[in-house]
């Protein structure tokens, strides 16, 4: 180890770190010495100091109001004036290339009993499609609807980058050109002991931990991918969490209204269908959007309604949003971030002092996260539109029960259904009221409601029998 680097740990309390060098060969001391150089040691220690040897309080803004929203459909005919142009608006941007698709998914399908990749992971009712393809699909169509090809930005973590790159590789990109799919990979941060010593995943390795999707804005300054997008004349991004497939990768009314409110980030929202639904919360403080989570809200104003039973605060994120490429900039000019950060206890495995393999029975560590939302009060203009649950969300978390690869497959047949009865298919049905069949549409023809009307008016779609699986292409 070299002489700066082991007064550098001294200073800040972390020798430990050193203790296994003697025992390492180059290969080894060159992985750890990389991890350690790669730490910002002063901003460090003051994030132990303040989120691990003590417990910030979370304080709740002062003053918050419900924030204000455009309605998924619109009540009066101003307001259908303005979707309507800014759906114009928004599909003429798409023309022109000014929008790119950013996925996050950098995280791995552990907790759907999978190994790897999250957006790997097969999804689609019939012929199990993975995320990564029924985006791709999508993404494809939506550049040919509007004749010019959508770039994709693809945040990946350390632990699953390669793994991703070679499943698109291997996949043949699923049919979009190579130079128009960009990866670039999230930063990390240490696991933290609770004694606030940095704990080793193993001799020669810290354990890091994936820095939050917060850190999607500065991972794109670094590895890059701004200076890309000012290249090819990218304008505005379109972020979604690879984990929510029914999600509309790049949806122009959204667009155009972001483009028409001159906002610098939009967000869609979701009616929630109850006070404590694990959704963060829109709220306006201090004239700023803010979102508070949803252990946070106090009780008494989650539970608050207004005259006609509504909750007050029902406006839920479902973490869609629009960003502009200046605003992405604006934050992280000088190569950094400065976003609050959240504190999380977790198990997290780890070695001993001996170099004794420890796998954690309750949380024994800190993890620290930043959330893309907590840029929402750095944008000087800000907007947020509804969006049907039914249509934009249902995020693949757990194997089975509430945000679940069941429910999510569900959904998606539940949402062809709709698209194929507004063509004037018949569906057949249960005594419930649910499919008696399963269909899969393709995103390589059918994008949108549209799409599905006119494909049926011109050639022909044949409706499905009871108990039949079928696909539509």
């Amino acid at each position: 180890m070299d002489d700066s680097l082991r007064v550098t740990l001294q200073k800040h309390g972390q020798e430990h770190l050193f203790k296994f060098f003697p025992e390492m060969n180059s290969r080894q001391h060159e992985k750890i010495h990389t991890q350690l150089r790669e730490i910002n040691w002063r901003e460090l220690e003051t994030l132990i100091s303040t989120y691990v040897l003590n417990t910030p309080e979370n304080v709740i803004p002062p003053e918050i109001s419900p924030a204000p929203y455009f309605p998924a459909v619109p009540k009066n005919e101003e307001q259908k004036e303005k979707y309507r142009i800014a759906l114009k608006r928004g599909s003429e941007l798409l023309r022109k290339g000014k929008v790119a698709a950013l996925t996050v998914a950098g995280g791995q399908g552990t907790r759907l009993g999978y190994d790897g990749p999250k957006g790997t992971f097969a999804i689609t009712p019939v012929k199990n499609k993975t995320l990564f393809q029924y985006f791709a699909e999508k993404i494809i169509r939506t550049g040919k609807k509007y004749g010019c090809p959508l770039h994709w930005f693809i945040m990946t973590g350390k632990t699953n980058d390669s793994h991703t790159r070679e499943f698109f590789r291997k996949n043949s990109f699923f049919g979009i050109h190579p130079s128009f799919v960009h990866f670039f990979t999230q930063g990390t941060m240490p696991s933290i002991g609770m004694d606030g010593k940095l704990l080793l995943e193993s001799k020669e390795s810290l354990s890091l931990s994936p820095n939050g999707h917060g850190g999607t804005l500065l991972a794109l300054k670094l590895s890059g991918s701004v200076a890309q997008m000012r290249k090819v004349g990218i304008e505005y991004l379109s972020y979604f969490q690879v984990d929510n497939p029914l999600v509309s990768v790049a949806d122009p009314l959204f667009i155009g209204l972001h483009f028409l409110e001159k906002s610098e980030m939009s967000s869609r929202m979701l009616a929630k269908t109850d006070p404590f639904e694990k959704l963060g919360n829109f709220c306006i403080s201090g004239g700023r959007l803010n979102i508070i989570e949803y252990s946070d809200m106090p009780k008494d104003l989650a539970e608050m309604t207004e005259a006609d039973g509504r909750l007050r605060f029902i406006a839920g994120s479902p973490a869609i949003h629009v960003i502009s490429v200046d605003f992405v900039e604006k934050l992280t000019e000088g190569g950094s971030l400065n976003l609050p950060w959240h504190r999380a206890e977790k198990k997290v495995p780890c070695i001993d002092a001996d170099g004794n393999q420890i796998t954690p029975v309750k949380p024994n560590a800190i993890k620290l996260e930043t959330f893309i939302f907590d840029a929402l009060p750095f944008a000087g203009k800000t907007m947020i539109l509804e969006a049907k649950r039914e249509d934009e969300f249902s995020p693949v978390k757990n194997p089975d029960g509430v945000d679940s690869a069941v429910s999510c497959v569900r959904m998606l047949v539940d949402k062809d259904v709709r698209r194929l009865e507004k063509a004037g298919i018949s569906v057949p049905k249960k005594e419930n009221g649910t499919p008696d069949c399963v269909v899969e549409l393709s995103p390589l023809t059918f994008l949108d409601d549209e799409d599905v009307v006119a494909y049926a008016a011109d050639k022909g779609i044949n409706d499905p029998e009871r108990g039949e699986k079928v696909y539509y292409a």
